[in-house]
């Protein structure tokens, strides 16, 4: 069975599906690797690297995916509508690709690649249940993104994060302030408070008081109700008007004080809440910061634009939609860890699913991984969620044998 890697081809994306290290778990396992030349040089992965380690370089792009039965990518062609297109004509049907695919979102692109009778599956659904840990994109990704986030505020904001006493005089620590506690607010909290500075943090889940104090920052308590604030896939669920309404009054005192906001509340397939009011933003000491992790699907802040930098009232908001790809090469080893992880998992399976039957992929599977991130299989959409944004009624036997 072959494996391929194509390059990136989604602007600014300088990430690679799998790095040369990566390979040779693959190659152990008895699959081939086919690489793209210079798929991974925007990383730094040489081709000459993932030769080292018993992968080829293919001829061209449409080499790769004319030849590989396994497509692994950062970005599948949901996740890059306008320069994946093109890839459309590339897939053959009985083929899998694995990668980031936006499936809530890009209907179109979904519809379309159900046409060319592929399976596709989703890294983004990744359950987030203790046996799927090594194959967490997005929790990956929120590690990097937390990180250069913290990075790119301190570079704007025109103080120093730390408490210096100096001869000059003492100098205050900067205030930050995340909103959001999950994988990216967790980090960004860590950076904030390496850097030195004197960080609050706030999260709808009473739960992650524990871990915001873990990491010496101070946990805002709002008197709101926070029921339900998971779905049971472990991920976070739209609370309604009402409640943002309430939480962004009661926060209103917490960001006017505070020198870096740094927002990472987002909800799958659905727009972000909006957490920060204009109104909130002109109560903010002039040269403060905003980064807004999710402007990608709107914006925690009424007044982020994506990929911009927007300067109002004396506060600078940025809303980046990729930051991994600014950090390229961690990015894409901890990708590669996770698709490697799954693309094992899928083919090997655990308690007795073999993936592989008659020499062909087996995706008729009960396992709670399999049946949560695939999308796409054989050219029908059998995702329930998916389904019903797509308005197609549910499949009765949907994941099931038999």
């Amino acid at each position: 069975m072959i494996i391929g890697v194509p390059r990136e081809t989604y602007p600014g994306e300088r990430r690679v599906a799998l790095i040369p290290a990566a390979v040779s778990t693959l190659t152990k396992a008895g699959l081939d690797v086919l690489v793209e030349t210079d798929a991974g040089s925007a990383a730094g992965f040489t081709d000459s690297a993932y030769q080292d380690k018993g992968a080829q370089i293919g001829a061209s792009r449409a080499d790769v995916f004319a030849t590989a039965d396994i497509i692994l990518q950062v970005r599948t062609v949901g996740a890059n509508p306008e320069a994946g297109r093109a890839d459309l004509e590339l897939l053959r049907a009985g083929q899998v690709c694995i990668g980031l695919a936006e499936p809530l979102t890009s209907v179109s692109a979904t519809q379309a690649l159900s046409e060319r009778t592929i399976s596709l599956f989703a890294m983004e659904f990744i359950p987030r249940i203790s046996r799927a840990q090594s194959m967490d994109a997005l929790s990956s990704m929120a590690t990097v993104a937390g990180y250069k986030a913290v990075l790119l505020a301190a570079e704007r904001l025109p103080k120093m994060f730390p408490m210096l006493v100096t001869a000059a005089g003492t100098i205050i620590p900067a205030r930050v302030f995340i909103v959001g506690a999950g994988v990216a607010g967790l980090q960004a909290i860590a950076t904030a408070r390496r850097l030195g500075a004197a960080v609050e943090a706030y999260d709808v889940r009473p739960a992650a008081k524990g871990h915001v104090l873990s990491l010496g920052a101070k946990f805002v308590e709002l008197p709101l109700e926070t029921q339900d604030s998971e779905e049971t896939s472990g991920y976070a669920k739209a609370l309604g008007e009402d409640f943002y309404r309430r939480q962004q009054e009661l926060l209103a005192h917490v960001v006017a004080s505070s020198d870096v906001v740094i927002t990472t509340a987002a909800v799958p397939g659905k727009s972000a809440p909006v957490l920060i009011s204009e109104e909130m933003v002109v109560r903010m000491a002039p040269g403060s910061v905003i980064v807004d992790l999710a402007a990608e699907r709107g914006g925690n802040c009424a007044l982020t634009r994506p990929d911009e930098v927007v300067t109002t009232h004396g506060v600078t908001i940025l809303g980046p939609t990729n930051l991994p790809a600014t950090v390229p090469q961690h990015a894409s080893q901890l990708y590669a860890k996770n698709v490697t992880s799954f693309l094992l998992h899928v083919l090997h399976g655990l308690h007795g699913f073999h993936g592989l039957k008659e020499g062909k992929l087996d995706l008729e599977s009960e396992d709670p991984i399999i049946q949560s991130t695939l999308v796409i299989h054989a050219g029908e959409v059998v995702h329930p969620q998916v389904r019903e944004v797509l308005g197609l009624p549910p499949l009765r036997c949907y994941g099931r044998k038999g």
